[in-house]
């Protein structure tokens, strides 16, 4: 088992010289990336550039973040070239690690651009070494630079920011310092490929929450229709919970719920509504346990967002729209 830590650079139509291609918004043009073995030692390294194939103006700001010009790119070699030669090189069954979530998707599209085999057919899970870091050393919610987490874990930068291999060096550098084996159980999805079909959907538990990656429906309406997605049993003993606050949106995207499980208590839950690549829509739905407070604050949220909606409905008419006010929501959510 390896784990495969890559960094991508790409460029994009500069909108003057050279209008965007919808099909491949985003050209790769230099792949980093370094090799730790089971234990977390690096044992080799890949670094190339690609030759562009479809942008051939450099835009302007990827010539001021990475410092490549396009006479450098043009000496590289044709994307499928590379990719096969670093596919090969990551070995098999390569545990894939990135610093956040969207270079996995951008090489598969890519990929698929040039008609190669892809790496899979459903949801990738790879590890957000992002992510994990907050989990490991912050609060498990901020999303800190890479140059930041490296000041904060005191690591030597003797190589400059901004490119493939040294972003992936860093990225590896940071993988490696994480002392908590557990922290690596927290895996993430990439889901360029979306499940197709129910028994290839993605269900998964951690120690703090549980995920759900849908199957793709037609629209938004069908995929609330599921009877999975819009329950509220317990994700530790799948008790059905009885719900506190029902499932509400502030924005059309975004669905939350409280329920209460007598064993377990609070649980949130929330829906996110997400476009596939061929148009359809997904589902990530995740749960967790939460305090009484939390569960006040979801609450609070659900009043601030009816009230709007009541206030658009008024809209012109000038009149005020008084929100009700909740019953004691730290007792009630508790009331058996």
């Amino acid at each position: 088992m390896n784990y495969i830590v890559l960094d991508l650079e790409w460029n994009q139509a500069d909108g003057v010289r050279e209008t965007e291609k919808p099909e491949m918004p985003f050209e790769i043009i230099e792949i980093g990336a370094v090799k730790l073995n089971s234990e977390r030692e690096m044992v080799d390294q890949f670094n190339e550039l690609i030759k562009p194939q479809v942008y051939h103006v450099m835009h302007y700001v990827t010539r001021k973040l990475i410092h490549l010009q396009m006479s450098q790119l043009e000496k590289g070699a044709p994307f499928p070239e590379v990719c096969e030669r670093f596919l090969k090189w990551c070995g098999e069954d390569p545990i894939f690690c990135t610093w956040g979530p969207t270079d996995l998707s951008q090489l598969q599209k890519n990929m698929d651009y040039y008609k190669l085999q892809p790496l899979t057919d459903k949801p990738l899970a790879f590890l957000d070494i992002q992510k994990l870091f907050s989990i490991a050393y912050q609060d498990k919610k901020t999303r800190s630079s890479l140059s930041d987490a490296i000041k904060l874990m005191e690591i030597p930068t003797d190589i400059p920011f901004h490119r493939a291999f040294s972003d992936a060096y860093y990225t590896a550098k940071i993988l490696e310092k994480i002392e908590d084996e557990t922290v690596l159980s927290y895996c993430s999805f990439d889901t360029y490929r979306t499940p197709k079909k129910k028994e290839d959907e993605i269900r998964i538990r951690f120690d703090t929450y549980a995920k759900l990656i849908s199957m793709e429906y037609p629209d938004k309406a069908h995929a609330l229709q599921d009877k999975e997605i819009c329950s509220c049993k317990c994700y530790i003993c799948g008790r059905k919970c009885r719900k506190k606050i029902k499932w509400f949106t502030p924005n059309g995207k975004h669905y939350y719920s409280v329920s209460f499980c007598d064993k377990h208590g609070l649980m949130k839950g929330k829906i996110r509504v997400r476009k596939a690549e061929d148009g359809n829509v997904y589902v990530v739905k995740t749960q967790k346990l939460i305090e009484a407070e939390e569960a006040e604050a979801i609450r609070q949220r659900q009043i601030k967002t009816e009230t709007a909606k009541k206030m658009q409905a008024k809209t012109g008419t000038g009149q005020k729209v008084k929100s009700s006010k909740p019953e004691n929501f730290l007792r009630a959510v508790l009331r058996r």
